[in-house]
């Protein structure tokens, strides 16, 4: 969860003090083949803890690990092979590769159905929007047959779906009926759904890729490694010998997939990695351990954006204003938002904005049979300023109906993202004494607030042009979000919180501002010249030349 990911961000520094210096004995990394960008500081810190203490025993645990490259990694550690509890699995390959996975995933899922004993199924695909048109057509199909075949029933999983509903896969299937579970790879690792007996892998995941030179990222499907498809197929071994069906042919599982996943670390943005490390002592980031080196360039990014943001000095060491900023387990521009906050007097709903910021666009839940509805409860949320003053306005209604999960369901929104929002917030708020920072509010007023974020976000600044919005410092074209409150409004200037490549350049959660806000939180940064608004100059009044008199 988002509230334990805080937690584990913020007690890297106290670990690696403890770890050095105190009694403990042994650490274990579980789950080391996932690689998330965490996993992979740690392993360097641990590295270089052991060498430092030889007495420290480490074991770093997973049912799908490259052993020779960890081994070599961790100076030659030997390799122990524990044998797992599953049961026997079929693995099956399509003879030619698949046109459309989707519609090869339905026609499995009921071939399934009708010829294969009892045992439920499991489906993977990549996204919410593949996960409700396969439940749609098998639904449809399912009608179309009628009583010719036994009863489907097919459950969607995925982030976003509301906890209730999340929770229908683990009931027990009917006695004559079949339970179809179509998932994201979240059923991968993270959860274990009894009686599934057969599975449905087409081979395809989502994977966020960062661009530095634009700062964008983007989620992209793409073939997913082999380690990933043995961790599907073992799913189908759990509770009895299973069957997999993977959706390619068993050249491309062979010649077409990598081995494993690309690390965390090599695609996404590392300002939060850049501070950490440099709060605890580390210096020389270009030579530190990591077990895959991340790209120079995104480096040397997440250094120029620490710099701008004042975290670090001109000889990249930590600021005081940067030792405050690490105290706080958020990205960076979150951190700074959250200090200039101070100034403004306005903490208490920056506090606010930051946590719902933190939940990942999961706050807003639109069932596709009731789309309307779901738009009509998030238009009465709309205040003017942005998405950031929407995201306060629905945590403040949140909290006057006294957190109420029926105020929740009425309105269209994640109870359980909420309840997130406030675990982070609380943590937050328990951090302010350390950081010095006074709780104050400005009693809604926008303006105070929208600097605030202007003072953390102020890289993150689009201008309005004639071809429409345009980057101000690198003149990248990028679009407002269709979920945006500002998506009609068009204002000249606004601050986004994310750039997101999925069909377009949208940016995410956008905030209205005045350009002169940019040179009085971020004078070294902008020049007057960069932000002279064009349109207004006016063009002489001279009579023009007709062709004639040019000659």
């Amino acid at each position: 969860s988002e509230t334990l990911k805080y937690d584990c961000q913020h007690c890297f520094h106290y670990c690696f003090l403890i770890v050095c210096f105190s009694v403990i004995s042994v650490i274990i990394i579980d789950e080391a083949h996932e690689r998330t960008l965490h996993t992979d500081i740690l392993f360097g810190l641990i590295k270089d803890i052991a060498r430092f203490r030889p007495d420290l025993k480490v074991l770093v645990a997973s049912a799908t690990l490259d052993t020779e490259r960890f081994s070599c990694f961790f100076d030659e550690a030997p390799v122990f092979r524990i044998p797992g509890r599953r049961f026997p699995v079929d693995i099956y390959y399509t003879k030619a590769p698949e046109a459309d996975y989707l519609e090869a995933c339905v026609v499995s899922v009921l071939q399934i159905h009708v010829t294969q004993p009892a045992g439920d199924v499991l489906v993977f695909l990549t996204g919410q929007e593949e996960i409700e048109a396969c439940c749609e057509l098998l639904q449809e199909r399912c009608r179309r047959l009628g009583s010719k075949i036994s009863e489907l029933i097919v459950l969607p999983i995925y982030a976003n779906l509301p906890s209730d509903m999340q929770a229908k896969i683990f009931n027990p299937t009917p006695p004559g009926a079949r339970k179809v579970v179509v998932a994201t790879n979240i059923a991968e690792t993270s959860l274990t759904i009894d009686g599934i007996i057969y599975v449905i892998d087409p081979g395809f995941c989502k994977q966020k890729s960062y661009n530095a030179r634009t700062g964008m990222e983007s989620l992209i499907v793409t073939p997913c490694s082999r380690a990933s498809a043995n961790q599907r197929a073992g799913r189908a071994g759990r509770v009895a010998a299973g069957k997999c069906f993977r959706l390619y042919t068993a050249w491309a599982f062979k010649h077409e997939m990598e081995e494993t996943s690309i690390p965390e670390i090599q695609r996404t943005n590392l300002g939060n990695v850049v501070l950490l490390l440099k709060s605890l002592g580390i210096n020389d980031l270009i030579h530190f351990d990591f077990m895959d080196p991340p790209p120079h360039e995104t480096l040397v990014l997440a250094l120029e954006q620490l710099y701008a943001l004042g975290a670090l000095n001109h000889l990249g060491e930590l600021t005081k204003l940067g030792r405050r900023m690490a105290e706080l387990p958020v990205d960076p521009m979150l951190s700074k938002m959250i200090l200039a906050s101070e100034h403004y007097k306005c903490s208490e709903e920056i506090l606010t904005i930051a946590a719902m910021l933190s939940v990942n666009n999961s706050i807003f839940y639109r069932p596709k049979d009731k789309v309307v509805h779901a738009d009509n409860a998030r238009m009465n949320f709309v205040v003017p300023g942005g998405d950031h003053m929407v995201l306060l306005n629905v945590y403040t209604q949140w909290v006057e109906s006294g957190y109420s999960t029926q105020w929740c369901f009425e309105n269209f929104i994640q109870f359980r993202s909420m309840k997130r929002a406030r675990d982070v917030r609380d943590q937050l708020e328990g951090l302010m004494d350390r950081i010095e920072v006074e709780l104050s509010s400005c009693s809604g007023e926008s303006v105070p607030i929208r600097k605030a974020v202007t003072a953390g976000y102020f890289y993150h600044t689009a201008r309005l042009s004639k071809g429409g919005y345009k980057t101000v410092k690198h003149q990248q074209t990028v679009f407002v979000h269709p979920n945006s409150s500002l998506f009609e409004e068009q204002p000249r200037w606004m601050i986004y919180h994310e750039l997101v490549f999925t069909t377009k350049e949208f940016m995410r959660q956008v905030i209205e501002i005045e350009s002169g806000w940019l040179l009085e939180v971020a004078p070294h940064y902008y020049k007057n010249k960069e932000l002279e608004d064009s349109s207004s100059k006016k063009m002489p009044r001279k009579q023009g030349k007709a062709r004639e008199e040019l000659g």
